[in-house]
């Protein structure tokens, strides 16, 4: 999911606050799903969002401007940045800044590494205004570097919004688009090693964000 919820993105003015949080709880009751990428998040936000659903919740925080970014409009939502919510308890987490960088926005990473034995991780690559579209090319091969080293351990899938349609999956990772989205489509992906056979992708209509949900079906494999 990319719920948008900064209060400062362009895309702000397409979103209905709070009734976005509301959609987003409806979807992940109804599909319920073993875990929930969600960019352009607010910590508050994602907080009530893991507390009414039942989920376990890692958070990471976006440097913006060279500080930290308070979500405005409505205030006191948290701080901005991006978030993995799973059925499984996670055991830990990592987050780092992706080395090539342009544009106000830090761009990051993030993984949770689950009781399931799989990592959980997303990311939202830089965007394609001028000041940004430098950062995508060289973010998107640290991704795979990055994916390809934790698969020669663990399961791993990944979601997020990856602002390009070609995809940044390592070789041996399946890829799976909402190419059908009515909204933004093609830019989310979500990526999964072998240990998830047979990958299905639905999108599901939104009505309060700029973006549509991407669903993916997946079968793990016994360990």
């Amino acid at each position: 999911m990319n719920l948008c919820l900064s209060g400062l993105g362009g895309c702000y003015p397409l979103v209905d606050y709070p009734a976005v949080l509301q959609e987003a709880i409806t979807r992940i009751r109804a599909a319920r799903p073993d875990a929930v990428t969600v960019n352009e998040a607010c910590s508050n936000d994602v907080e009530m969002i893991a507390r009414r659903t039942g989920y376990h919740l890692r958070f990471s925080t976006v440097i913006y401007n060279g500080k930290l970014l308070p979500c405005i409009r409505p205030g006191g939502r948290g701080l901005f940045g991006d978030a993995v919510l799973t059925k499984a308890a996670i055991l830990s987490s990592t987050s780092q800044p992706f080395e090539a960088q342009s544009g106000p926005e830090r761009r990051i990473w993030l993984c949770a590494r689950t009781q399931q034995g799989v990592d959980v991780c997303t990311a939202h690559l830089a965007d394609h205004q001028p000041a940004e579209v430098a950062a995508n090319e060289p973010q998107c091969a640290e991704l795979r570097v990055l994916l390809a080293r934790l698969a020669a351990s663990r399961a791993v899938i990944f979601g997020g919004d990856l602002n390009r349609r070609s995809s940044c999956a390592p070789a041996g990772f399946w890829t799976r688009n909402d190419d059908s989205a009515h909204q933004n489509p093609g830019l989310q992906q979500v990526y999964g090693t072998d240990a998830f056979r047979s990958p299905s992708a639905q999108v599901v209509p939104t009505t309060h964000t700029d973006h549509d949900v991407l669903l993916v079906h997946a079968y793990l494999s016994a360990p």
